[in-house]
């Protein structure tokens, strides 16, 4: 199983940052080893002094594809969830500044929070889901899938291009304007569409 992120898919979360908004999807990886299941908590890691959350609409890949179409992208895909994209913004600073990868900001043990997934078959439009992360019961993140830049289809069918999607895989599809910095004794929780999906803690 492999995790495959997209960043920059909202045009108010680029901004936040200082990226440009782009015109293809940008994409990075996490491996297996940075799944996080079951509410457990996250620990915070001593590499680090600016760990910051994304919260992420995710679909679960449910067979094998490659070179996909876009008008069959939804087939590949049956579930759907959240998940929590943590980043260490220092250390992703630091590379980005020097014109190197960031994989050590993003793909460190732990550092997707995933919860249980859902059928897509439960929600009538896709494109119409509201998700939310709060943080301390403080409101952090609203997001609308309405506002992607690019649709679920379209990450599925551009990333089959150049990499296999497998049944198991995870698709992380972006987050949206708001995020920000976690620290010790945090409770995050999360809910899409109403439903609490994401409740653990920071430690």
């Amino acid at each position: 199983m492999k995790i495959i992120a997209i960043g920059r898919n909202y045009a108010e979360h680029a901004k936040e940052l200082n990226n440009p908004v782009p015109t293809t999807p940008v994409i990075f990886l996490k491996p297996d080893t940075a799944v996080l299941k079951d509410n457990k908590p996250f620990y915070l890691p001593d590499f680090s002094d600016d760990i910051h959350y994304e919260l992420e609409v995710v679909l679960k890949i449910c067979k094998e594809g490659k070179h996909i179409a876009e008008k069959f992208a939804t087939n590949y895909y049956d579930e759907l969830g959240l998940g929590i994209d943590f980043t260490a913004r220092d250390i992703q600073s630091r590379h980005k500044e020097k014109g190197l990868p960031w994989e050590l900001a993003k793909a460190f043990d732990n550092s997707a929070p995933i919860s249980v997934f859902l059928p897509k078959s439960d929600f009538e439009d896709l494109y119409n889901l509201n998700f939310e992360l709060k943080i301390n019961d403080e409101s952090r993140q609203i997001g609308h899938t309405k506002d992607l830049l690019f649709s679920f289809e379209k990450i599925i069918s551009f990333v089959s291009q150049y990499i296999t999607l497998k049944k198991g895989d995870l698709i992380f599809t972006g987050t949206p304007q708001g995020v920000g910095k976690i620290n010790k004794g945090d409770k995050l929780e999360a809910w899409l569409e109403g439903k609490q999906l994401l409740n653990f803690d920071v430690k």
